[in-house]
């Protein structure tokens, strides 16, 4: 409904300077009030406060008869769609309090007879001991209390029980006594103690065995093959200066050169058989010393032998057991080129046997004195418990001069 506006009322200059043409202000206020706005006005049947209350002291509206042409189910049809006539507004109930409050949460129920007492000692941990407790028989009540307290004043574990009678699956923390148990539990003893030291140890040597099986049987010929490539290079350009001279040679010089175009190798030639000043450095040596003492390559008669490893430093002499009679082998010295084939093999033999190097070599098959070579080295591969020998015969000595021989050319 519409309400008077302030500067509407009663005597003002404004109702005196433009007089309404309804008379006096009760008039006006009835035509007013007589306009049905269906946006704004109730339905039939209601006031337009939703706060307005029958019976209660208000003052009710006097209702008019609705006109002949409103119809409300129509009228909520046309404006929210085919829906439900919304139902009369019910009366406003009173405030709400804006939070209801909880419920008070109800007793957890414990099979067995509970008291106030036994309620105040109880924990999680009890529970679960009174549940199990209460499924046996014959317990008396005077037990079951003073097994509860007991049980409660422990933190919940059974007296006798020990940290084995703490459930599993409790999550509850461990008393002093259980963490210091299990702590103990948890030290290994004095075998496991002694089996882990011997299995690091075991440990430890396979890793130094390893390193060690690697170091021979790897890095020693890296090494010594770059100490021989080395010694051979000098050795040659020493030769092209001319500062090389024939004769006696001090231990561990070298002084000639050998060639075995069957297996690729070319390898320096030093005096002496010293394992750390010829052998290991990846050289071959000449027997120069004592009983096994033998002339040189430019001897006119004799057996010109040398020594060298099958495995690892180098390992020039291993694959000698492949030799064919007939198969070159050329010894280069700083004047000459000496040229022998192949003519026997030994295949083993013991280290004492000195006679395999003698002047007319022992098993060779030569049978007088003449101009050989001896290639000795150890057998089995990877062992130094026997010797194998090849032998050899002269067959050409070539002056540098006439240029290289055709077994070193071909």
């Amino acid at each position: 409904m519409t309400a008077l506006r302030p500067e509407r009322d009663s005597g003002s200059p404004y109702e005196e300077e433009y007089p309404s043409s309804y008379g006096d202000r009760g008039t006006f206020e009835a035509a007013v009030n007589g306009l049905d706005d269906p946006l704004t006005d109730p339905l039939p049947g209601q006031h337009p406060s939703p706060w307005f209350r029958s019976g209660q002291g208000q003052q009710e509206l006097p209702q008019e008869p609705e006109p002949e042409w409103y119809d409300p189910q129509g009228y909520v049809q046309d404006w929210y769609g085919e829906q439900q006539v919304a139902p009369e507004a019910e009366p406003m109930a009173q405030p709400v309090a804006e939070f209801a409050p909880e419920p008070a949460p109800e007793p957890i129920s414990v099979p067995g007879q509970l008291d106030d007492e036994t309620v105040g000692l109880r924990t999680s941990d009890t529970r679960r001991a009174a549940e199990s407790d209460g499924e046996g028989e014959g317990r008396g009540e005077g037990e079951g209390r003073a097994a509860r307290r007991k049980a409660a004043k422990h933190g919940g574990r059974r007296a006798g029980g020990g940290s084995s009678g703490r459930p599993a699956s409790t999550g509850a923390p461990l008393s002093r006594v259980e963490a210091r148990r299990a702590e103990r539990a948890r030290r290994p003893g004095p075998a496991a103690v002694a089996s882990r030291a011997v299995g690091e140890l075991f440990i430890t040597v396979g890793v130094l065995m390893l390193l060690f099986v690697t170091y021979q049987l790897w890095w020693t010929n890296v090494r010594a093959q770059q100490q021989a490539n080395r010694a051979t290079h000098d050795l040659q350009d020493s030769w092209a200066k001319g500062k090389g001279k024939p004769g006696a040679f001090e231990p561990g010089q070298g002084f000639a050169i050998m060639h075995i175009p069957k297996l690729d190798v070319v390898v320096p030639i030093a005096e002496g058989i010293s394992k750390p000043n010829v052998l290991d450095r990846g050289m071959v040596g000449h027997y120069s010393e004592g009983s096994t003492k033998t002339p040189m390559p430019d001897a006119k008669k004799g057996n010109f032998a040398v020594a060298g490893h099958r495995n690892t430093h180098g390992e020039p002499f291993r694959y000698i057991n492949h030799l064919k009679p007939g198969d070159p082998i050329v010894v280069e010295t700083q004047d000459k080129y000496f040229v022998y084939k192949m003519a026997s093999i030994l295949p083993q033999t013991s280290p004492g046997n000195t006679g395999v190097i003698g002047p007319v070599p022992k098993g060779s098959g030569f049978t007088e004195p003449g101009r050989y070579i001896t290639l000795t080295t150890c057998t089995p591969e990877f062992t130094s418990k026997y010797r194998m020998i090849v032998w050899g015969k002269m067959v050409e000595e070539r002056p540098r001069s006439k240029g290289k021989p055709s077994a070193l050319v071909d």
